[in-house]
C-alpha cells in the first residue's frame, strides 16, 4: 500500500524588517543623509565590528580615539583601493599606499556603547592630481532592538604614496562624477582646505610658540592648566603600522585622544567624552620604530566644553637622530556627562601665566567660531527645508 509523506510546513528564513534610523535632531549635511539611505553597492567600503568592553570607558561609552581609529581605516581602504583599481591600470601603473594628510572638523553626535555594531560606510567623492577626498559615516546598531543611530561623519583627505619608492607622492586616477555639478562642489571643497592648510603652515599654529612661565613653588591649583595637562610616550611597534612600515593616522588620533581624555577627566573629576576634533592637518608620517611624544593641555572652558590642544612629536630611533619633529597638532573638545548621560557644567579653567591667558583667548575665538558654523548650518538647512 502506497504512503504518501505530508508536505512539511515552509521554514525559509524570513528576513528582518527593514531597520530604520532613529529620528535626528540636528541639522545634517546633504552627503551624510544620501550616504545614510546608499545601497550598500555604490559605498566603496563598509566595516562592520562589535562594540567590546575594551572599547569603552568605565562608564561603557566607547572611546572617540577607537571610533577615529575605525573612520581612518575605512578611509584608507576607500582610498588605496580607488588609487589601485585594475581599470585605472597602464603600463606605467604603480602601486600606492595611501597617507592621511588632513581630517576635517568631525563631530560625535551621539554615543557609542558597549554591544552595539558600528557599521562605517565610506567613499571616494572627489579626486585631484594627487589628492583623494573620502568621506564617512558611522553608525551605530542595537542588535536587540533593531534599530540605528548615526553617531559620526569625517571627512579625510589622502595622499597616494609610491609602495616602492619611499616617500614618492603619485597621481590620482580620475573619479566618475554623477554631474559637473558634484564635480565643482568637490573642487571647492579641495580649494578651501588647501587655503587652511597654506594658513596654518607645517609648524602648526601660533600658539605652539608661546612659551609658559610656571611658579614652581607649591602645588598648583586643581584647576589649573598645568594640574590637568597630560603627556604619554608611545613606542610605534608593527601592530600600529601599515604593510609599509608607517603608523596608520588611525592609530595616531587614537592615542591623541587617550591623552586629550585623560586632560578632560583630570579637569573634570566625572564621566568625559569626545564631543568634537577639530581640522587636522597630518605634517609627517611616523616610521616603525618612531618613539612618538604625545602633550595635552586644556586651552579654554565654556560652561558646557572643554577645548584640549594635543601636540605629537616624533623622534625616530633607529638611525642615532635625537631631533624631535612635529608630526601631528589637534584640538579636540570634551564634554562632561552625569549619570543620567546629561551634560553637566564644566569648572571653569585657571589661567595661570601669559602663554596661557593667550591660549585662553585664542580657544574662545575657535568656540565662538564653532557657534557661528552650526548656527549657518542650521540656518541653511531651514531654509531649504
Amino acid at each position: 500500500m502506497a504512503t504518501t509523506r505530508s508536505k512539511k510546513p515552509d521554514n525559509k528564513f524570513q528576513p528582518r524588517p527593514r531597520r530604520f534610523f532613529s529620528q535626528v535632531s540636528w541639522n545634517l549635511d546633504d552627503w551624510v543623509v544620501k550616504m545614510m539611505h546608499e545601497d550598500h553597492d555604490e559605498c566603496d567600503v563598509q566595516i562592520c565590528r562589535l562594540m567590546k568592553p575594551d572599547d569603552a570607558n568605565i562608564a561603557g561609552n566607547v572611546h572617540g580615539g577607537i571610533i577615529l581609529n575605525m573612520i581612518e581605516e575605512a578611509g584608507i581602504i576607500a582610498s588605496t583601493r580607488h588609487c589601485n583599481n585594475p581599470s585605472h591600470k597602464d603600463k606605467a601603473f604603480e602601486p600606492s599606499a595611501s597617507a592621511l594628510v588632513r581630517v576635517e572638523t568631525t563631530d560625535f553626535l551621539q554615543p557609542m556603547y558597549i554591544g552595539e555594531l558600528a557599521e562605517l560606510r565610506g567613499m571616494v567623492t572627489y579626486t585631484a592630481p594627487h589628492s583623494v577626498e573620502v568621506k564617512v559615516i558611522v553608525t551605530a546598531e542595537n542588535l536587540l532592538k533593531g534599530t540605528k543611530r548615526l553617531t559620526n561623519y569625517a571627512t579625510l583627505w589622502y595622499v597616494p604614496m609610491s609602495a616602492e619608492v619611499d616617500s614618492k607622492v603619485l597621481s590620482v586616477p580620475p573619479l566618475n562624477y554623477k554631474s559637473k555639478e558634484e564635480e565643482e562642489e568637490g573642487r571647492l571643497r579641495y580649494e578651501a582646505q588647501k587655503a587652511q592648510r597654506r594658513k596654518i603652515g607645517l609648524g602648526g599654529r601660533p600658539s605652539l610658540l608661546i612659551k609658559d612661565d610656571y611658579n614652581k613653588n607649591g602645588s598648583p591649583d586643581q584647576l589649573s592648566v598645568s594640574f590637568s595637562s597630560s603627556s604619554l610616550i608611545h613606542l610605534i611597534g608593527p601592530s600600529d603600522c601599515n604593510s609599509f612600515g608607517y603608523a596608520t593616522g588611525g592609530v595616531t588620533m587614537k592615542l591623541m585622544d587617550e591623552v586629550a581624555g585623560c586632560v578632560a577627566a583630570r579637569h573634570c573629576r566625572t564621566n568625559v567624552v569626545t564631543a568634537s576634533m577639530d581640522a587636522t592637518n597630518f605634517h609627517k608620517r611616523v616610521k616603525l620604530g618612531s618613539l612618538c611624544h604625545l602633550t595635552g593641555r586644556a586651552t579654554f572652558a565654556s560652561s558646557r566644553s572643554l577645548e584640549i590642544e594635543v601636540m605629537v612629536d616624533t623622534e625616530y630611533l633607529m638611525d642615532g637622530s635625537k631631533v624631535k619633529e612635529r608630526a601631528v597638532h589637534a584640538f579636540f573638545t570634551y564634554v562632561s556627562l552625569g549619570p543620567d548621560g546629561k551634560t553637566r557644567p564644566i569648572p571653569q579653567l585657571q589661567v595661570q601665566s601669559e602663554g596661557e591667558n593667550i591660549r585662553f583667548q585664542q580657544g574662545k575665538l575657535r568656540y565662538e567660531q564653532r557657534k557661528l558654523k552650526r548656527a549657518a548650518a542650521n540656518k541653511k538647512k531651514t531654509s531649504t527645508s
